[in-house]
């Protein structure tokens, strides 16, 4: 005699699916978290290296965010960054990535930057969108920008160097007074 078993596994490989998409993702905000970023980053690059194009890194960090959290606390804080992640989303490009990598630090991707003033445009934006005020449970929350750019394949043809150069750029912002930008130039 024969014994022959079916199972569907049509609901087990849906939640596979399921917990896999909330690995790469930011549970506060939604956004793609480091390592969806990373590989974002890395099909962005092979776009560089096969098309002769180049894409934008840009690293922000939010100013004056850590007062905001220590005096209002972490709900607060923590729904300052959702709305900022919203912000940021709405100012992109469908083809761009934003993803939140920690803290109070989030990555843009612009893909396809044909001009650099391209990139010049969308940092400014971001900075001053950022900076507009926020009402969270009724408190008036006002915050800033500092965005350090890299840009491929100029500053690097590979993730972690586009991103060190990106950091490098922001600690220049951040030096130079904070809410603004600076384009890596090494």
């Amino acid at each position: 005699g024969w014994t022959i078993t079916v199972e569907d596994v049509t609901l087990r490989r849906a939640a596979e699916i399921a917990a896999s998409e909330r690995a790469r993702l930011d549970p506060l905000t939604g956004l793609p978290n480091r390592l969806h970023l990373r590989e974002r980053l890395e099909d962005a690059l092979v776009q560089v290296e096969t098309s002769d194009g180049t894409c934008a890194v840009l690293l922000v960090d939010l100013d004056r965010f850590k007062p905001v959290n220590d005096t209002l606390g972490h709900a607060i804080g923590d729904a300052l960054l959702a709305k900022v992640a919203d912000r940021l989303s709405a100012t992109l490009r469908p083809s761009d990535t934003v993803a939140r990598i920690g803290g109070d630090e989030f990555v843009v991707v612009q893909h396809g930057v044909t001009d650099l003033e391209e990139t010049r445009v969308l940092a400014r934006r971001i900075v001053d969108l950022i900076g507009r005020t926020y009402m969270i449970e009724g408190q008036l929350l006002t915050i800033g920008a500092s965005v350090g750019v890299a840009v491929a394949p100029r500053d690097g043809t590979d993730a972690d160097r586009l991103l060190k150069c990106a950091d490098l750029a922001l600690y220049r912002a951040k030096a130079a007074g904070r809410d603004r930008l600076v384009i890596d130039d090494t």
